[in-house]
């Protein structure tokens, strides 16, 4: 399984996914890149940004990223 199709597969299962997620399960560390790469070959995401704070309660901001339903 390539790392796209992992990536399908766990935004099916999962509903979306982050970059950590990408990197704790599935062992990918450049998600935007992979997803570039699914747009191109004609899959549709939507990004959301989520805004949280860290462990030392600094402000951060990721992104989770769905199947846009057509």
């Amino acid at each position: 399984m390539t790392q796209k199709q992992a990536i399908l597969q766990y935004i099916k299962d999962f509903g979306g996914i982050t970059s950590m997620e990408a990197y704790m399960d599935l062992g990918v560390t450049q998600l935007a890149t992979r997803i570039y790469e699914l747009k191109e070959q004609g899959y549709s995401f939507d990004k959301t940004t989520i805004k949280k704070l860290n462990r030392y309660g600094k402000k951060i901001a990721f992104s989770r990223y769905t199947l846009r339903k057509e």
